[in-house]
């Protein structure tokens, strides 16, 4: 198994600086990783710097707590595919959800997915703050619109990810999308628990630690 192409190579602190970003995007081009995951900011550099190696540049969108209004995300998604963004890691909003109001959630993921115009799209549902059952409403509401991965959570939320969330979301979307595992993950012991539960990519600021126990 290649764990290398499982992980986006992840910095979102917002006191990450050029020099800590382009250490980032070194590292992921050393380890062939499958992208980096980088503040909007950030987009044109990590593109600049990876152009040609196979590493995607992702970024953030509604970051991170996914309130902001439905336009905004739609202007952060059309300035980071402009900068050569080539996936959107967009947070849901996550109160309208604990609302119950799915029709909206829906809507705001598929405006995301027309605005990104093929480019990959990962939801984060922030799952600790969700029960069981609003996790699996959650994954038809990325199926519906269009999205790509349902991923569990920011990392600066209450809580990352864990094999039973991973296990739940593999289990309801069935193959639909794919499952981003985020927050959290800091071992081999760690990515190795998440994709036997069925994570199809890892989100981690760890991935050179964890590919180096790997070798």
């Amino acid at each position: 198994m290649n764990f290398a192409q499982y992980i986006d190579h992840t910095l979102l602190k917002p006191q990450a600086t050029v020099d800590d970003i382009t250490r980032l995007c070194r590292e992921a081009a050393e380890h062939n990783f499958a992208a980096v995951c980088v503040n909007l900011g950030y987009v044109d550099l990590a593109a600049h710097l990876l152009l040609g190696t196979g590493v995607k540049v992702a970024t953030v969108i509604g970051f991170p707590l996914g309130a902001t209004l439905s336009t905004v995300k739609a202007f952060e998604a059309r300035e980071a595919i402009i900068r050569k963004a080539d996936e959107l890691d967009m947070v849901m909003n996550i109160g309208a959800a604990k609302s119950g109001c799915w029709e909206a959630v829906t809507d705001e993921i598929r405006q995301i997915v027309t605005v990104a115009d093929g480019k990959l799209v990962k939801v984060i549902i922030e799952t600790a703050l969700l029960s069981d059952a609003e996790k699996r409403r959650a994954c038809q509401a990325v199926i519906e619109g269009g999205a790509h991965f349902v991923k569990t959570s920011t990392g600066f939320g209450p809580g990352g990810a864990t094999v039973a969330d991973i296990q739940l979301l593999s289990e309801t979307v069935q193959g639909a999308v794919g499952v981003k595992a985020s927050g959290g993950i800091r071992s081999k012991a760690d990515a190795e628990s998440m994709i036997a539960a069925g994570a199809t990519r890892i989100g981690t600021s760890a991935g050179v630690e964890i590919v180096r126990m790997l070798t």
